[in-house]
């Protein structure tokens, strides 16, 4: 029994070793830990919240019994109900007048009668809007204030009965103006004219009218009545359903009229439910430490809330939502920031826990946004500039209105628009726009989401490597020697993160960066020192200049957190020098006192924590020895030298929470030696000619 247990242990060993991520884990703070396991308990209610409130059976879900009609029963069509009611409703629509748009309408009256008095009292006439006539103008300038104060009243009289009756905005100029008319037909002609025109324009284009839903409703109950209600005769040992078919809404409704359907809460099939969800949320978290052991809390709180808003958003719509525009966006932005199996595996979490049942429509668009949303998370690791993304933003919604298109064409879904409701080509057109727009205000915002949860896009990488920028150009001016060892450098450990398939952007940026520090004193380091001089000489003291060589990396952080460069960045800057040993001064210590302890003159760390630091390392280590070998070196040679270097951090521990191994160091080697041999190749030698020529 033993010996047939052995294989089977072998083999799960071997999976553990597989699946345990390649570096340390970086720690998490326990308020961190304790805001992700929240936001995992939410994601887990919101998508068991249906076991809490909703009934047992719903329409369109396979019955799990087989149920007869128990007596005989008349019930109410609800479905046919509904249907007749959103029938009706445009055409019962029962307006009321509003007494608050009333009183600004005659608001308005009285400023045209203001206009009027203020014309009456200038003797120059001036063009203006009331387009008098001869006729008129002369009744106007003939009026006595009397007469002027009877024909304001008459004019607002009819505006009240106007109004009491109800003034819809589209009614024409010309049948206002003819209502008009009629309610002045007592008045002299220049003053029912004019009156006229003044009451139309003061209503034109404006109603005193709102829509009053409690007589609308009413209205709608007394046609119903009239007509009569939908009706479903049910007689005793009719089969309502049959186990495993889906379940009508006429079969509904008959198991609610006989009480066959529970609307208590299930805490069995719920606690299933949140237990699933939360193992969901559990096992994301896993991939995502799985394939980036440096997750910060934050970015895993970015896609816990993500994932929060995507379940709110389903409990919200029901069957009307859009997974093209709940699925995309969010897997893009996680695809580009923590890498492809984040964005899948957040992916794979939200299209499986939809607390609502997937019928009709929704399960071959649910099926679409899926392809659509794993096909973005795949391309986004490669884009390597906005305008790429910009592009990828542009033609997925396009992709995926078409693939949509065609599966209803092939499967001809129109049968299913009593769950989903008709989909038309407008509706994809809608969907399209919705989810680019989502995309481009995703685009537009990344950078804020970048620097706020610490997210490292490829995008960004390529900003970051511009070496115009200030901490770059700083670092050239103020201490070109360090500058150039660095470009010395970034060519090593390109070359060793290909060979081995590591983050090459990642590394060449890093790289950049990675001495930075040494800018608060670049005459303390040998490669800055034009004129021969070492200060180190004069300081005569290894203690001493051990803390200026620790100094680098502590200022290095500094100036990191100040120009806010991304966590996987600055962590180049200590992790490129780890622990190793400050040789020469700690040989200069011990001719001093033998009894000095080695740990003063160590860097303070961390030793390397990820593939690309630690090829940083060994570069760094491997340049300057590299640079001063021979012209007659063989590559044997040079080969030998390095994997001698290599060996040497690798017994003194410096690569153990690196995750890098020792096949993958060999690759390294043999990559470092590549460059090498192409920095020393060979030139053609060119005549000097003996005297000074110049040419023309």
């Amino acid at each position: 029994m033993r010996l047939g247990l052995r294989p089977i242990r072998g083999l799960w060993r071997q999976l553990l070793r597989l699946e345990r991520p390649r570096q340390a884990l970086v720690a998490w703070r326990p308020g961190g830990g304790l805001l992700v396991l929240l936001l995992c308990l939410l994601v887990a209610l919101l998508s068991s919240w249906p076991w809490l409130v909703e009934p047992s059976l719903r329409p369109g879900m396979a019955a799990p019994f087989t149920v007869r009609a128990p007596a005989d029963a008349t019930v109410i069509d609800s479905t046919d109900l509904e249907q007749r009611r959103s029938q009706m409703l445009p055409r019962s629509q029962v307006q009321v007048v509003d007494p608050q748009a009333s009183e600004a309408l005659m608001q308005r009256l009285e400023q045209r009668l203001l206009h009027v008095r203020e014309k009456v009292a200038d003797d120059q006439p001036r063009p203006d809007s009331l387009n008098l006539t001869e006729e008129e103008r002369r009744w106007l300038t003939g009026l006595t204030p009397p007469r002027l104060v009877a024909w304001k009243v008459s004019l607002r009289q009819a505006q009240l009965r106007m109004l009491s009756q109800g003034v819809v905005a589209s009614l024409s100029e010309g049948q206002l103006l003819q209502a008009a008319v009629l309610q002045l037909n007592d008045l002299p002609a220049p003053a029912r004219s004019l009156g006229s025109r003044l009451l139309a324009s003061s209503l034109q284009g404006r109603t005193n009218l709102r829509g009053d839903s409690f007589l609308s409703q009413r209205r709608i109950e007394d046609l119903l009545t009239r007509q009569g209600l939908p009706t479903i005769r049910v007689r005793k040992n009719d089969l309502i359903t049959r186990q495993g078919e889906p379940i009508s809404p006429q079969a509904f409704d008959v198991l609610e009229h006989f009480d066959l359907v529970n609307h208590r809460p299930r805490p069995l099939a719920w606690l299933a439910r949140f237990s699933e969800a939360l193992a969901a949320c559990g096992v994301l978290l896993l991939v995502m430490r799985r394939w980036r052991a440096s997750l910060e809390p934050r970015q895993a709180l970015l896609a816990l809330a993500m994932l929060v808003l995507v379940q709110g958003c389903k409990l919200w719509l029901g069957n009307q939502v859009s997974p093209l525009a709940l699925l995309v966006p969010p897997t893009l932005l996680l695809s580009q920031g923590l890498g492809t199996a984040a964005g899948l595996a957040w992916l794979a979490v939200a299209a499986m826990l939809w607390p609502v049942p997937v019928q009709g429509l929704l399960a071959p668009q649910l099926g679409v946004a899926a392809l659509v949303a794993a096909i973005a998370a795949v391309l986004a690791g490669r884009q390597r500039n906005r305008a790429q993304l910009l592009q990828l933003a542009l033609l997925l919604p396009v992709g995926a209105v078409l693939l949509q298109w065609l599966l209803i064409q092939m499967f001809n879904l129109r049968g299913l628009e009593t769950s989903s409701g008709p989909f038309s080509g407008s509706d994809l057109l809608q969907e399209a726009l919705l989810v680019t727009g989502l995309l481009m205000a995703g685009l537009l915002l990344a950078p804020l989401v970048e620097s706020f949860f610490g997210l490292l896009t490829r995008a960004r990488l390529m900003e970051l490597a511009d070496l115009e920028r200030p901490l770059l150009r700083r670092l050239s001016m103020e201490a070109p020697g360090t500058f150039e060892h660095t470009l010395m450098i970034c060519g090593l450990a390109e070359e060793g993160a290909r060979a081995i398939q590591a983050d090459v952007d990642l590394i060449r940026t890093g790289a950049l960066y990675h001495d930075v520090g040494k800018l608060h004193g670049p005459h303390w380091f040998i490669e800055n020192q034009e004129n021969g001089a070492n200060p180190h000489d004069e300081l005569d003291d290894p203690f001493a200049s051990a803390a200026i060589l620790q100094a680098h990396v502590d200022e290095g952080l500094k100036l990191a957190r100040r120009y806010r460069l991304p966590r996987p960045l600055a962590d180049f800057i200590p992790e490129h020098q780890g622990r190793l040993k400050m040789g020469y001064f700690l040989h200069q210590a011990k001719e001093r006192d033998p009894a000095v302890r080695e740990e003063q003159f160590r860097y303070r760390g961390p030793a390397p924590r990820s593939r690309e630091t630690a090829i940083l390392m060994l570069a760094d280590g491997c340049e300057a020895a590299l640079r001063s070998l021979p012209p007659g070196t063989t590559e044997a040679e040079a080969q030998a030298m390095v994997r001698r270097l290599v060996e040497a951090r690798q017994n003194d521990g410096q690569l153990d929470g690196s995750g890098i191994s020792r096949a993958e160091l060999e690759l390294v080697i043999r990559a470092f030696v590549r460059v090498w041999r192409r920095m020393r190749h060979r030139r053609i030698p060119y005549p000097i000619s003996p005297r000074k020529a110049f040419s023309a």
